[in-house]
């Protein structure tokens, strides 16, 4: 039973499906009355990449990173093999030639994740549920992709039950 890869598996798929970032992006930005770019789901990666190791091959900014951060089993069902919490992390990164675009785009991009969560509360089925909780913190911005780079992170937990 590989816990961790399902439920990435499961986020990378809101994010990048359908109902996920580009029609969100879409939504936001028009409140916001900004032009987006076309976001596809190819910029969607599963895995924790640090900017500067992702900075050493091709990138299409943004991506957004999808990984898990920690797996808790805490047995709360007696005969299951797995029944605890998978902290997920969603990692959206913006890169612009102008330091203000930047900051405005990563906002966007936030509310676009978060509109997506939202979105999924409830059963997912597999075992999985997630009940709409989430935490975002920001990275400072710095120098990289086009010319800077701004971060954040937006932690949930999903609780699972399998086995």
């Amino acid at each position: 039973m590989f816990v961790s890869a399902l439920v990435t598996e499961q986020v990378v798929g809101r994010l990048a499906g359908e109902a996920g970032l580009q029609l969100r992006l879409h939504e936001v930005a028009s409140v916001m009355n900004l032009r987006t770019e076309r976001f596809e789901g190819d910029q969607v990666v599963g895995g924790q990449i640090n900017a500067e190791m992702a900075e050493r091959r091709p990138i299409r900014y943004p991506v957004v990173y999808v990984y898990c951060e920690k797996i808790s089993n805490m047995l709360r069902e007696k005969f299951r093999s797995f029944s605890g919490t998978v902290r997920v992390v969603i990692e959206p990164r913006v890169s612009h030639d102008r330091s203000e675009e930047v900051e405005v785009r990563l906002q966007c991009l936030v509310d676009a994740v978060i509109a997506v969560l939202s979105a999924s509360r409830g059963d997912w089925g597999s075992g999985m549920c997630y009940s709409g909780a989430y935490e975002v913190s920001y990275t400072p911005l710095r120098p990289g992709g086009r010319q800077y780079l701004k971060g954040a992170k937006v932690t949930f937990d999903v609780d699972v039950s399998a086995g």
